[in-house]
């Protein structure tokens, strides 16, 4: 059979004009239901365009329900039907009557499948690649791929150089390695009194003791810092400053600037955890540039490109290079080389860029959902965050509003989790947004919070 190929006109945006001539094609019966489409490179070869256009153009056709890609087989036409009006996202199925909106997840997009099968069959076709991976790595990661990884974060606006990074198996183990190269059991750490659980966890593993710094609308609150400074000095200080992880409060530039003041003053180090992705435009200065001979920025691909390949970075200053290398050697000798081969050809081949692109446009109007919802309510988080805070209205609990969502097949997570010490968890939710499977099943789930919000405070639930 002839190939495919699509008639373009000469202005508009590439990859839209090819993922709409698919839908005419499927419309008009040019292309029929289980039809492969030609394979990606040899389109773009007849186009003139790039792999990752029509790669972006086929994601969009089955955003939009028009096709489907087969892992290590291709993309095929769905149908000769138009999908019901919905595109891919808003018609996925909510398993079992339950939208999860417990965990910080990337929404679903059909490219992630799409890049990786890809880029593992481009590796599966290069023996010397193979070879590589099944070898023995330096622990730190080997040259090439620092040298990718650091390209990669800094087109994203973070600079970093090759030699300052660490490859790391995600955010979580970069702050473990953060943890076990710089402090020793007993010795005290500071966060704010609200932080993410996987620190307080880490700490907890390590013996250390977590210090709560209470927190406003501009972040840490820096004189309570400087007073704990005094009282009792921490080894570290570790921040979440574009978006405290669950408020989604930012730390303003002025308290950067005393963190970093603070930090030289009392000689503790900065842990810097970048992992919870924002735009460039949404994001302050990095603290590693303000204070880059005493800051650890952490780094991860989970909440960008996919979560199970476990690949990040830690950013490090000269001085801990050596001692970090050591300290991975120790946990796991080195990251599995071919997980990180994956990744840097995904950052290298451009698909990021289109997937950053979508995941901002999606977070955005996410967030908007959410907050067209919730109007009557104060709620905090950035526009293009994953997650919103939702305090409770005076009189509800926390735990009672929690399990009494569950029951109408929401969860949520409280406050506890993120509590600090023996600080009393404020009466909150927050939200995981992105993790809902669809913009349909988010707008399901922000309906039953809001309904339930409104019922009257003799409501048989509240009494429980």
């Amino acid at each position: 059979m002839t190939m495919w190929v699509p008639q373009l006109a000469e202005d508009g945006i590439r990859y839209r004009a090819i993922a709409d001539s698919i839908a005419v094609a499927i419309q008009s019966g040019e292309l029929s239901a289980g039809q492969k489409l030609p394979p990606q490179r040899r389109l773009a070869d007849r186009l003139g365009v790039t792999v990752g256009t029509v790669t972006r153009a086929y994601a969009e056709a089955e955003r939009q329900g028009w096709v489907v890609a087969r892992v290590g087989s291709g993309t095929f036409v769905r149908g000769n039907e138009a999908p019901s009006g919905q595109d891919f996202l808003a018609s996925r199925p909510v398993e079992d009557g339950i939208v999860d909106l417990s965990l910080s997840l990337p929404p679903p997009h059909p490219m992630r499948v799409a890049t990786l099968g890809r880029v593992l069959r481009e590796i599966a076709e290069q023996p010397e690649i193979l070879q590589r991976a099944v070898e023995y790595q330096p622990d730190r990661g080997v040259p090439a791929h620092r040298e990718h990884l650091a390209d990669w974060m800094t087109r994203l606006g973070m600079p970093a150089e090759p030699e300052s990074l660490v490859v790391t198996q995600g955010g979580q183990h970069g702050i473990n390695l953060a943890l076990q190269a710089l402090t020793r059991p007993g010795e005290r750490i500071a966060a704010d009194v609200l932080t993410y659980p996987g620190l307080i966890t880490a700490a907890s593993q390590a013996h250390l003791k977590v210090l709560g710094v209470p927190m406003d609308d501009q972040g840490m609150d820096m004189d309570a810092l400087a007073r704990l400074c005094v009282q009792q000095p921490p080894r570290l200080v570790y921040v979440t400053p574009d978006q405290n992880n669950p408020t989604g409060t930012p730390l303003s530039e002025a308290r950067r600037e005393r963190l970093v003041a603070l930090a030289r003053r009392h000689d503790f180090w900065i842990v810097e955890d970048g992992v919870q992705y924002l735009p460039e435009a949404e994001r302050g200065t990095p603290i590693y540039r303000l204070a880059p001979e005493r800051t650890l920025f952490i780094f991860s691909t989970s909440k960008v490109l996919a979560g199970g390949l476990r690949i990040g970075t830690l950013l490090t200053p000269p001085a801990l290079r050596d001692r970090l290398g050591t300290t991975l050697r120790a946990q796991s000798w080195m990251v599995p080389p071919l997980m990180v081969e994956a990744v840097c050809r995904w950052v290298a081949c451009g698909d990021s860029a289109i997937l950053l692109e979508w995941l901002t446009e999606e977070l955005g109007e996410r967030q908007r959902m959410a907050r067209e919802r919730l109007a009557g309510y104060t709620t905090s988080g950035r526009p293009h965050g994953n997650n919103l805070w939702l305090p409770l209205p005076e009189g509800l609990r926390s735990a009672v509003f929690v399990e009494a969502l569950a029951r109408r097949g929401v969860l949520v997570s409280s406050a506890e989790p993120f509590c600090v010490g023996s600080e009393p968890a404020p009466q909150a939710l927050r939200l995981c947004l992105s993790a809902a499977p669809s913009r349909e099943a988010l707008a399901q789930a922000l309906d039953t919070l809001a309904q339930l919000l409104a019922e009257p405070p003799a409501a048989p639930w509240q009494t429980l």
